[in-house]
């Protein structure tokens, strides 16, 4: 009897300790939002049309090419002139600079490994530049920005077909120069649009965005809080999955609110200053301040990250979130939203000469 009790009394520390040890792992999670405009234009402005000229020696490459269509500005209309901005794109010529021979041994083997024989291939290396930018203006003349879509400082490379012989490929870019400069301006061209089209959708758009985050969740099985803790998850992620950047998101934190009970109650249950109390505490400021970022609540976020700060469990995780808290909230004052998820029914959006539909914020 004396045996079983002395057992009892060092096993109580160890199971002690079991119930106060507790992991932490991440969890991902997808959920999406409309990108708002880091340039400020006037509110009314939603349609836009597209110009593209380029020089006589360049225009017969350009013939057979829609550049135009392929400028996408996210949550504008576009129409074919006259829209409330007009940006003007102008192709420089794609020069080449220089050219030269490369020439490269090839080891010839048998199946076995062994060396049979060498051989010397060549090929011709063209250096060559592009040079592109675009001009936006509005309908009244005023001049908004010039975007810089393709330097001369940037040299590119084009290298030919290899050949036995080292004439073939000396003369292979004057043979073919017609074919393979249209082959590398509408290169350029393709990746000067599409270059185009993310500037000024991070400018002036509204496109949307999907991302993948993460949630610290009990990884402890034995833990007491480890069903709860992935119920509320799972709730979360589901709901945050739901979520679409062309829908508001009415009723969203109603569902929710399940979820941001439990995590709060957490707070309220493990109070004491012990590592483990302060790491589930931690996760709880975590998770709803991720969560209020992707419900466009950068003031209830803000809150949790100071908390997560003075919970004194990697408080640097805090100033994160804080930061990102004070961006969303300076991004709602400077375009006057108040939201990340709104409908856009680019249809309904006429030309300055038309009335205009203003979006609803």
């Amino acid at each position: 009897m004396k045996k079983l009790l002395f057992s009892a009394v060092l096993l109580f520390p160890l199971i002690a300790i079991s119930q106060k040890k507790v992991d932490l792992d991440k969890y991902r999670f997808s959920s999406q939002f409309r990108s708002l405009p880091s340039a400020r234009l006037d509110t009314s402005y939603r349609t836009y049309h597209v110009r593209v000229e380029t020089s006589r020696l360049m225009q017969s490459y350009l013939n057979d090419m829609t550049p135009e269509s392929a400028v996408q500005l996210d949550g504008w209309r576009m129409l074919t002139s006259n829209g409330h901005i007009g940006i003007q794109v102008k192709l420089e010529d794609l020069l080449p600079e220089s050219v030269s021979t490369r020439e490269r041994e090839e080891i010839i083997k048998d199946r076995n490994g062994k060396e049979t024989g060498r051989r010397r291939l060549y090929s011709q290396e063209v250096v060559y530049t592009f040079s592109a930018f675009a001009d936006i203006s509005d309908y009244k003349g005023a001049h908004i920005d010039n975007i810089i879509l393709a330097n001369r400082s940037y040299k590119q490379t084009y290298r030919s077909p290899e050949f036995a012989i080292r004439q073939l490929a000396e003369g292979y870019f004057m043979i073919n120069s017609f074919a393979v400069t249209e082959q590398l301006f509408k290169s350029c061209v393709n990746r000067a649009m599409n270059f185009l089209s993310a500037q000024v959708t991070e400018y002036y758009g509204y496109g949307e965005r999907t991302v993948t985050d993460h949630m610290w969740i009990i990884d402890s099985k034995k833990h007491p809080e480890y069903r709860a803790h992935r119920q509320a998850f799972l709730q979360i992620n589901e709901a945050l999955f739901s979520i679409s950047a062309n829908r508001t998101l009415d009723g969203v934190k109603e569902q929710l609110q399940p979820a941001i009970d439990y995590f709060e109650s957490i707070k309220r249950k493990y109070t004491s200053t012990s590592k483990h109390d302060r790491k589930i505490r931690y996760a709880s400021y975590y998770n709803l301040a991720k969560l209020y970022y992707y419900l466009d609540d950068p003031q209830a976020m803000k809150k949790e990250a100071s908390g997560l700060i003075l919970n004194d469990f990697d408080a640097s995780d805090g100033r994160a979130l804080e930061s990102s808290a004070l961006y969303l909230k300076n991004l709602f004052m400077e375009t006057g939203f108040n939201s990340r998820h709104f409908p856009i029914n680019i249809s309904t959006f006429k030309g300055p000469r038309e009335n205009a539909v203003v979006l609803s914020k």
